[in-house]
């Protein structure tokens, strides 16, 4: 794969997926700024493995639900590295499973906030930095959840997940003409994540795995070795994609 050259920015980066993606991009080369909400100590983890492997990083605090919180943010980032060439949009969260008859006002706009708000704000706040220097890659998250509808009492979720695939084809319409491309990807059923040891139990995660093709759970490696090629110039004519990561799972 092309090396990569500039600043990435990961939201979510201290953990999981977002982890894996600032590992990735930074040993291929990207300066990487490591956002966090919550987890700051595992941001810091990243961040020094990263310095530790010769990558200028710095770790960010932010609540992404805030549009001030957002411009904030980017604004330091940008004082920080000089411009972001490369957005992945990772933050997000199922927060609680909770059917529709019992899920509240409050539960449904925090999911939507946390996965759907978060990144269209992040996109609004990054995107004239990009437009002005007529180049840029934006790479959104989504899940299996918006094609399967997702798990017991994970409705909110994948109404969410299937927002941003919608949106990461809106923006790419939009954005095309000022030389930015934005893809997503959406991982299936992923092992090693705080996600899955949150909501899912173990004998189920088990049972899920024995129905991918590939007969495993995939990796967050496996999740930021895509994310990594949609930031490269090795997908140069790809914008407005989603790139299904789940062994087989969901075939479309």
């Amino acid at each position: 794969m092309t090396s990569l050259n500039g600043v990435a920015l990961v939201t979510g980066g201290g953990a999981g997926l977002g982890r894996a993606c600032a590992m990735t991009l930074g040993q291929r080369g990207a300066r990487v700024a490591v956002h966090y909400m919550k987890s700051r100590e595992g941001a810091e983890e990243v961040v020094a493995a990263l310095k530790a492997a010769g990558t200028e990083a710095q770790s960010f605090h932010g609540d992404l639900t805030k549009s001030g919180d957002v411009t904030s943010l980017v604004a330091s980032v940008t004082a920080r590295f000089g411009a972001i060439d490369i957005l992945v949009n990772n933050a997000g969260d199922l927060i609680e499973r909770r059917p529709l008859l019992e899920m509240s006002d409050e539960h449904f706009h925090a999911v939507m906030d946390v996965n759907l708000t978060s990144t269209f704000f992040m996109c609004r706040a990054v995107g004239p930095g990009m437009v002005t220097r007529t180049r840029g890659t934006i790479i959104n998250m989504s899940s299996i959840a918006a094609w399967n509808g997702g798990g017991p009492g994970a409705g909110a979720y994948a109404a969410a997940k299937g927002a941003v695939v919608s949106l990461t084809k809106a923006l790419a319409k939009e954005l095309a003409p000022h030389g930015i491309r934005v893809n997503c990807v959406s991982p299936g059923l992923i092992g090693a994540t705080a996600f899955h040891g949150r909501f899912t139990a173990p004998a189920a995660f088990e049972n899920a795995a024995k129905s991918v093709l590939l007969g495993r759970a995939g990796t967050p490696e496996e999740v930021a070795t895509v994310v990594a090629f949609l930031a490269s110039p090795d997908s140069s004519f790809l914008t407005g994609e989603t790139i299904e990561i789940n062994g087989g799972m969901n075939m479309r």
